[in-house]
């Protein structure tokens, strides 16, 4: 992939978007993507086209033996991130405070990362995945001061999913 911003360009222009704005940090192999036009369409379909255009742009860096890229649009994964460790501070306090484990809903193996990296650091829960595929999910624990469990990091690593 010569270069990934004619790339991404020739995608989004192919997807029928003419006004739009891309912003690629080839360094750190990221990018912006703001499309104008059509907002309602866009915005309603933002998940599938996100994860569609990083697909794509995954599977030519992978032929070509480039490292990975992923790109952002309308700031829909950044909104997500936040969105997600918000989720997982909550979840946490609540676990904590009901000493009940607390069920987060489905989500890929990044956002699961997300809440792995957010709640290691909080000496009063562990965190774990279960479930498989697309239904696979995290659990917040209490942790028992008397029966204190080792906290990790999981690696998570799910067939067919990707960083977005």
């Amino acid at each position: 992939m010569k270069n990934l911003e004619t790339f991404v360009k020739r995608l989004v222009e192919l997807m029928g978007f003419d006004d739009y704005v891309i912003e690629v940090d080839e360094e750190h192999r990221h990018g912006k993507i703001f499309i104008h036009n059509n907002p309602h369409l866009v915005k309603e379909n933002l998940p599938s086209i996100l994860e569609s255009i990083n697909h794509l742009v995954q599977l030519v860096a992978k032929k070509e033996s480039q490292p990975p890229a992923f790109f952002d649009i309308n700031n829909y994964r950044r909104e997500r991130e936040t969105l997600i460790t918000e989720l997982a501070r909550a979840a946490a306090r609540k676990a904590a405070a009901t000493k009940e484990e607390i069920a987060l809903p489905a989500m890929n193996s990044y956002e699961r990362r997300i809440i792995h990296v957010e709640l290691a650091s909080r000496p009063d829960v562990a965190t774990e995945s279960v479930g498989a595929g697309r239904s696979r999910y995290v659990i917040v624990r209490p942790i028992d001061e008397n029966n204190p469990v080792k906290k990790e990091i999981p690696e998570e690593s799910d067939e067919q999913e990707s960083e977005n």
